[in-house]
């Protein structure tokens, strides 16, 4: 006869002082008789007690490791800043932001491009009226992740361009658009589910910095 869990219940209940004197029967279901003479929970129980412990204390470390990472990233981040202010010229500007993604970032490349001029500052890439919004849309202002297209920012380092962050820049009056893009040899160092808060950040030292002098 099949029982619903409320019939098993009441049944149980009726039939606790013959449960209490079924020691054979609490051990198999992982309960045991306390001093007081209360079901207490056993190994079964505990084991599950112990195993939530362990994911509790799994996340925890997870979550741990992250806050690190992002302590370190930030702190990277405010000291190539200040190397970025040191810049006393366009190239130079290019040159650190090459510099400081190798160095302090661990990646492949990090380029300044931007669109317009018939010739572009030393170190800088050059890009064709429309281009930045070919890369990130109309009125994209970051893309992150697998970027065929923009491979090309990289030059001869564009074979080995695995993943890419591209920030859109608009320097100078009349406003010139550009971009900052920083290049990983790993697939997966740059996705979409990524937050962009301090590349943009840096985008922004960036487009302030370049206007230091006057537009080519």
């Amino acid at each position: 006869m099949d029982l619903s869990p409320e019939e098993m219940r009441d049944l149980l209940r009726r039939c606790s002082p013959w449960l209490k004197g079924e020691d054979a029967l609490l051990s198999e279901l992982g309960l045991r008789l306390d001093a007081a003479n209360l079901v207490e929970f056993g190994p079964i129980a505990l084991s599950r007690v112990s195993a939530a412990h362990r994911r509790e204390s799994d996340e925890r470390r997870r979550l741990e490791a992250v806050a690190r990472a992002n302590y370190a990233a930030q702190a990277q981040t405010h000291a190539a800043v200040i190397d970025l202010l040191d810049a006393r010229t366009l190239a130079e500007l290019a040159d650190r932001i090459d510099h400081l993604a190798q160095s302090r970032f661990g990646l492949a490349a990090g380029v300044i491009a931007a669109e317009g001029a018939t010739s572009s500052p030393e170190g800088w890439v050059g890009l064709v009226e429309g281009q930045v919004d070919a890369l990130l849309g109309p009125h994209g202002l970051a893309r992150l992740g697998v970027c065929p297209t923009a491979v090309g920012l990289f030059g001869d380092r564009a074979p080995m361009i695995g993943s890419a962050a591209i920030l859109r820049l608009g320097m100078w009056n009349p406003v010139r658009q550009g971009v900052l893009a920083f290049g990983a040899a790993d697939p997966l160092a740059f996705s979409p589910e990524m937050g962009a808060e301090l590349v943009t950040f840096l985008a922004r030292v960036v487009e302030r910095t370049a206007e230091r002098w006057p537009a080519p």
